[in-house]
């Protein structure tokens, strides 16, 4: 493989034209195109996996890495190159946090950092992606790795099979961007929210109990429904249970709020939640 500096020019010779139905010609570098170049590049002292810097080059250059075209009538070729250079950390790998991951990780986002030190039970299995008969007793968080590794190998994932208290949420904050909180229950949830406004980036959180739930985000120093809520409550999950449907739902909104935020765009829930009830097919945007 020839030095880095020649990468540029090794793209322009792969890339081919490539037009979906109802979208523009695109000039693209295909999967394969992209990984054998990555192989060729190996680990340097140049930040993120070689994967990841070959899709950025590409996008620098305007040619759409083929795993990302499905993106670009929502996402421009900048939006995704910031996508795949931010810094998430992630709290919770149960429901919310295996949905949520699945999508960032299919989306192209560069790092994530994610914290679960539960291990799966069958009871898990009816909504959790990352449950499977295999991965039951094992962490959740191994299985993430595995996951977020076999989706996109430009995903640089950092696990950490560890419940975080509030002294370690502080430390597992440092360098991100964005928290998403996929905290099961409400123990822990006004520590989080307080983390994140000490680290000074926004909070998405999400809550589901029966066929409701709600996705929130908190800009730092701003009220959260984890100050409504407090921390003492029984949560609402323990007596109406968990479906598979409403954690789906909650988890993809989730996601769809901190692409938003990472990609560069306006918060839509800031200072707001967006509640839904799946039995009455309702959603409304309440104030917070």
């Amino acid at each position: 493989m020839p030095p880095l500096m020649e990468m540029d020019e090794h793209i322009r010779h792969l890339a081919y034209t490539e037009q979906l139905p109802g979208e523009e010609a695109r000039l693209v570098l295909s999967v394969e195109a992209a990984q054998e170049l990555a192989r060729g590049l190996g680990r340097s002292k140049a930040k993120g996996l070689p994967l990841a810097r070959v899709e950025l080059s590409a996008l620098e250059l305007g040619i759409a890495p083929e795993r990302y075209l499905r993106n670009f009538n929502t996402y421009s070729y900048a939006e995704q190159a910031r996508l795949l250079s931010a810094r998430l950390a992630l709290i919770g790998l149960g429901g919310l946090g295996g949905n949520a991951l699945e999508i960032l990780a299919r989306a192209g986002v560069g790092y994530i950092r994610a914290a679960d030190g539960d291990e799966f039970q069958p009871s898990n299995l009816n909504r959790q992606p990352l449950c499977t008969r295999r991965s039951i007793c094992g962490y959740k968080a191994a299985a993430a790795a595995a996951r977020v590794a076999l989706v996109n190998p430009a995903v640089e994932f950092d696990p950490v099979a560890v419940f975080l208290d509030e002294g370690l949420m502080a430390r597992f904050l440092v360098g991100m961007e964005l928290a998403v909180d996929a905290l099961g229950g409400l123990k822990d949830r006004p520590a989080l929210l307080r983390q994140a406004a000490a680290a000074g980036i926004p909070l998405v959180t999400a809550a589901v109990a029966g066929q409701a739930g709600y996705v929130a985000t908190v800009l730092p120093g701003a009220k959260g429904p984890a100050d409504f809520f407090g921390a003492d409550t029984l949560a609402a999950e323990n007596t109406l249970g968990t479906p598979a449907p409403a954690v789906a739902t909650a988890a993809a909104l989730m996601a769809a709020e901190a692409l938003n935020i990472l990609c560069g765009r306006k918060p839509r829930l800031a200072g707001a939640m967006l509640v839904f009830d799946l039995e009455g097919m309702s959603f409304e945007r309440v104030s917070l």
